[in-house]
């Protein structure tokens, strides 16, 4: 079934015979990689395509999505952006920890193309296994799990199936500073908890919906059943109560000693110490771009 979005903007782009557009670019688990045209749709529209644009990011599923740069997603905000007629600039940002490591300017279309090639490059992280445990650390710019579920959808692709994947942040105390009643409410669910009960999440932003199946991962949901692929546990500063409502796993964080997780690959075992900014991929397999 067709269903019609309104596209709104901000109006004061209107104002402005130019628009120049400054950001990074690097990999995004609802467009592909971020940039370009994404800091007009969504960044600065309206609800409406916020919540379609990451709805259906979620649709596809974070690991078909995440590092690939030629999306549906990434058509939608092209498409959009076509309809604002004066002239865009982008300049396009490709950084490595603090340095910089790209600067392409040119249309948005064309300094994101040639960003998106250099991220790919410097920030997807190739194994040749997948892993049973995998411990991701969140680094204290994450302050809550809002921002922090990027520990989770960056490392899901190498996950083996039945395996967890532990988000260890003892700063993190609560769910979201925004959205934290909503979530609270649905919990984490894999995306056809959502997509087969539309009644019972009606009037629940698409946006908020595809933050849940971010964090709790693929899945299915047959029968009144939901089988995650994995199990995604919280080590943070959010009690066990609220863990156990919102649909996710607990361990206290004070008894994990990280060390215990160092240098065991080998064994099946994943120590990323500063979990959010790359994406690991399992090395075979490169999503939407490579089939």
């Amino acid at each position: 079934m067709n269903q019609s979005v309104d596209i709104t903007i901000n109006k004061m782009v209107f104002d402005y015979d130019k628009l120049i557009i400054i950001g990074p670019t690097f990999p995004h688990e609802v467009v592909g990689f971020s940039g370009g045209n994404k800091y007009l749709f969504p960044g600065i529209s309206g609800e409406e395509i916020i919540n379609m644009f990451h709805w259906l990011g979620a649709l596809i599923t974070n690991p078909l999505i995440i590092g690939n740069k030629y999306t549906p997603v990434r058509k939608i905000i092209d498409i959009a952006a076509k309809m604002l007629r004066m002239e865009k600039i982008c300049l396009s940002l490709v950084v490595k920890g603090e340095e910089l490591a790209g600067l392409y300017i040119g249309t948005p279309e064309d300094a994101w193309e040639a960003a998106a090639d250099l991220s790919d490059k410097i920030h997807i992280t190739y194994k040749n296994k997948k892993f049973h445990t995998v411990l991701s650390c969140a680094p204290e710019m994450y302050a809550d799990l809002w921002t922090g579920g990027k520990c989770m959808y960056k490392l899901e692709p190498i996950v083996e199936d039945g395996g967890k994947l532990i988000i260890y942040a003892p700063h993190i105390k609560e769910v979201s500073v925004t959205h934290g009643e909503i979530i609270e409410k649905i919990g984490y669910h894999v995306r056809d908890y959502f997509k087969k009960q539309p009644s019972r999440f009606k009037g629940i932003p698409g946006g908020i919906m595809a933050h849940s199946t971010h964090v709790r991962g693929v899945g299915s949901f047959e029968n009144g059943i939901e089988k995650p692929r994995i199990d995604v546990i919280l080590a943070t500063g959010i009690p066990e109560t609220t863990c156990s409502r919102i649909n996710l796993g607990y361990m206290n964080p004070a008894s994990i000693k990280v060390e215990n997780y160092m240098n065991r690959e080998d064994e099946g075992i994943l120590y990323v110490p500063k979990a959010g900014e790359m994406l690991y991929r399992l090395r075979q397999n490169k999503g939407l771009n490579n089939g």
